[in-house]
């Protein structure tokens, strides 16, 4: 079911299936809500699962130029709310995973656990925002059709382009939907936010962290040199997988998900 709400001045969808206890899936940068289709489909039997657009993509909309992740995790807060939902476990794919931890530092009281999808706590390093500032560049020019095919094909790990080329398809057209202005919001959003590395260390709400082998943007062995996992953090390596785990690996994904919520204090 597609729903929505007004969040300061615009509109913020999202769509609310299946029963149970709640399962938030905030999607990555050049994807909306529906990105999760396929896996929701495989959780909405047990869980009631919330996809939300975030503001800049999707059906969602724009406020300015810069989205921070502080603002979109407040626009989430809203959208659970107004689903009537209590504690959730809330999963972030990429940018999700930053607005995710957005979530855990300000609402932590909301959250029952959380998955990190091919994401990661740290600040943008000068590299990373060089990149996004000649994205944003493009945007401008008016040519973001030429950028997100590239993009797209670089989430999914090579040896599945082809075997997997619906999927790709798929993602291509999702991203090819969203807006110029909110894929420049959301760039600067992620330019601005601060590291969280030390939320994550601070173990105050259990973590699975799921990283794919072959993930261009994000490696596994970056993660585990550079974070000190808290007690009740656990790793997942899908090995068939590039940055898009939840699709790559979709079956396998939907049962990490459900044996880590089986075991949360809800």
């Amino acid at each position: 079911m597609k729903r929505s709400i007004d969040f300061g001045g615009i509109r913020v969808s999202y769509t609310v299936t299946g029963r149970g206890k709640t399962i938030v899936l905030l999607h990555g940068y050049l994807e909306a809500g529906e990105v999760w289709d396929p896996l929701a489909k495989e959780l909405a039997d047990s869980y009631r699962i919330i996809s939300p657009d975030l503001p800049g993509h999707g059906q969602s909309g724009i406020l300015g130029e810069t989205h921070t992740m502080e603002w979109l995790a407040a626009a989430i807060r809203e959208v659970i709310i107004d689903a009537g939902s209590d504690k959730v476990l809330m999963a972030g794919h990429s940018l999700g995973g930053y607005v995710t931890l957005a979530f855990l530092e300000l609402y932590p009281d909301l959250l029952s656990g959380y998955i990190l999808f091919h994401s990661h706590p740290h600040a943008d390093s000068l590299e990373a925002i060089g990149r996004r500032n000649r994205e944003i560049d493009v945007v401008r020019a008016g040519k973001k059709n030429i950028m997100y095919p590239g993009n797209i094909s670089m989430m999914f790990a090579e040896k599945n382009l082809r075997s997997m080329a619906a999927e790709v398809e798929r993602s291509k057209k999702i991203a090819s939907r969203n807006p110029g202005a909110g894929i420049i919001a959301l760039l600067n959003g992620m330019i601005a936010r601060p590291s969280r590395q030390y939320i994550l260390e601070n173990g105050t709400i259990p973590l699975l962290w799921i990283l794919g082998r072959h993930d261009l943007y994000f490696s596994p062995e970056k993660a585990m040199r550079d974070v000190g996992l808290p007690f009740n953090a656990e790793v997942v390596i899908l090995e068939k997988s590039g940055h898009m785990g939840f699709i790559e690996e979709k079956e396998k994904s939907a049962l990490l998900i459900r044996s880590f919520a089986e075991r949360l204090k809800w």
